[in-house]
């Protein structure tokens, strides 16, 4: 039998929330969030933000993946609280306005989605890829999207969208 002391004793801890700011998709943000979430959990659940998807948890199928200080990282793996006064850059950030990243619109012209539950961290993964290589062989596209799973193109639409993509943003036309 548990005593009025034990009792009190006994009950949990409130739970705080922590408030950091970040730079999302170019806007500055102050987000309050238990300090136990990831930044999958924070961008979807806080921000509303819910292109990037919730996959695996394990950090193995790269649906997560955004960009943090402009370097792809698997959300899931990484703590909200780790990303006060960061950068994030998500799939909602590519497009300007109603105009789509020249990504988006060769995964679209060239078949490169069917389910699209991917195609949001195989667009940030390769953003980056091409900003560091306007150029990348086939090869490299296909290292640089290792991590990232798709179980209904077989990826060949999608190296050649990355492949179209490059070639259009240095200049060539659809």
């Amino acid at each position: 039998m548990l005593t009025q002391d034990r009792a009190v004793q006994d009950e949990p801890a409130v739970r705080r929330k922590c408030l950091i700011g970040l730079t999302v998709n170019g806007e500055p943000q102050e987000v309050a969030f238990f300090p136990e979430k990831t930044l999958l959990e924070v961008l979807r659940e806080d921000l509303g933000l819910t292109g990037t998807k919730h996959g695996c948890e394990l950090g193995e199928c790269g649906a997560c993946a955004v960009l943090l200080d402009g370097q792809p990282v698997l959300s899931c793996l990484v703590l909200g609280l780790e990303c006060q006064g960061r950068e994030v850059l998500t799939v909602e950030g590519l497009a300007n306005g109603p105009e789509l990243h020249p990504l988006q619109a060769a995964l679209a012209d060239l078949g490169g989605t069917q389910c699209g539950y991917c195609t949001p961290g195989i667009l940030c993964v390769a953003l980056a890829l091409l900003r560091d290589n306007p150029a990348p062989t086939r090869a490299e596209i296909a290292e640089a999207l290792s991590g990232n799973l798709c179980r209904c193109t077989g990826y060949h639409q999608i190296l050649d969208a990355v492949q179209e993509a490059a070639r259009r943003m240095a200049g060539g036309q659809p």
